[in-house]
């Protein structure tokens, strides 16, 4: 993928993180290996890669709670300590804990006067979602209400860019869906967002960027319908009945690199979807409701960290 900084320079957009050839190790392993992007102000950008790629040693490179060994990080156009000590950045840190024996309202007030430019407590408690639990205790609240008071909490200062490490953990479906769109009018006024997740379905849905890490090293960095696009792969959906007995023939088909069974629900992924169905119907299996589809988010991930592993 060629990165797309050129553009965003001449964009007239400020640049709110530069990672230059920044390197991170720990004894032998490479969690950082030579990264290097730009992250221009007003992007909402989703930070992906398998458990161990460096997401999170990126995110504490670039809140200063890690020193890179080699190689330049920016935030905000000054080094991180700096900048987190303005008060302009938020972070939601998947390990951060609550402090038991006080409610939703006095924590955040607590938070939100520590920083120089605060919301105002109505329009924070608002914003992050937590009013209709504002009077409840910490220890009382579900997974979802913790992870709505992480974000309460992120974003108490009013910043200008914020980091979010799997912000809809222990949320429902709704709840996601809500805190998502909440998000998008928290990024709308210009701040920049930069999140890490496992759910690439939530990626696709709300980044305007997604940056792929895998063994330390950028894998794929531009938009999600370019990396989906950039992968080739197609997706053949079907109904077959007793589909597992069938599943070595459907691996044997030309072009396919995974099969996928649920019950009578199959899900071929194909490097060339008309070689794939002309073997398919070429097979005589009495297969019905046949769809063929652009690769998922989720299916150009794993292809491209398949790729790099190798």
């Amino acid at each position: 993928f060629e990165s797309s900084t050129a553009l965003r320079d001449t964009s007239g957009a400020g640049v709110s993180v530069a990672f230059g050839s920044v390197v991170k190790t720990y004894g032998p392993v490479h969690a950082l290996d030579d990264v290097s992007f730009r992250i221009a102000s007003g992007q909402t950008v989703a930070l992906l890669g398998p458990n161990g790629a460096g997401k999170s040693t990126a995110i504490g490179c670039m809140l200063g709670l890690r020193q890179p060994d080699r190689g330049t990080v920016e935030v905000l156009g000054a080094g991180p300590g700096r900048a987190v000590g303005s008060g302009r950045i938020g972070a939601m840190l998947q390990e951060s804990g609550l402090p038991a024996g006080v409610t939703v309202a006095e924590l955040v007030d607590c938070v939100r006067s520590f920083y120089p430019r605060p919301f105002a407590l109505r329009e924070l408690l608002a914003r992050a979602g937590v009013d209709a639990f504002r009077n409840r205790r910490v220890e009382q609240l579900s997974g979802g209400q913790q992870q709505r008071t992480r974000f309460a909490l992120a974003i108490a200062g009013d910043p200008e860019l914020v980091f979010l490490d799997e912000p809809t953990v222990g949320m429902d479906v709704e709840t996601r869906r809500a805190f998502w769109d909440q998000m998008r009018s928290f990024a709308a006024e210009g701040r920049t967002v930069l999140f890490a997740t496992h759910y690439l379905d939530e990626a696709d849905a709300v980044a305007d960027r997604v940056i792929v890490l895998n063994g330390g090293r950028v894998a794929a960095d531009g938009p999600a319908s370019a990396i989906k696009a950039a992968v080739g792969a197609r997706t053949v959906r079907f109904t077959l009945p007793d589909a597992r007995g069938s599943a070595t023939t459907l691996e044997a088909l030309p072009a396919v690199a995974d099969v996928s069974v649920h019950g009578d629900d199959v899900r071929l992924t194909t490097r060339d979807a008309d070689a794939t169905v002309r073997a398919l119907y070429a097979t005589s299996l009495p297969i019905h409701d046949l769809e063929v589809t652009g690769a998922g988010l989720e299916d150009a991930f794993l292809a491209l960290t398949k790729e790099t592993e190798r």
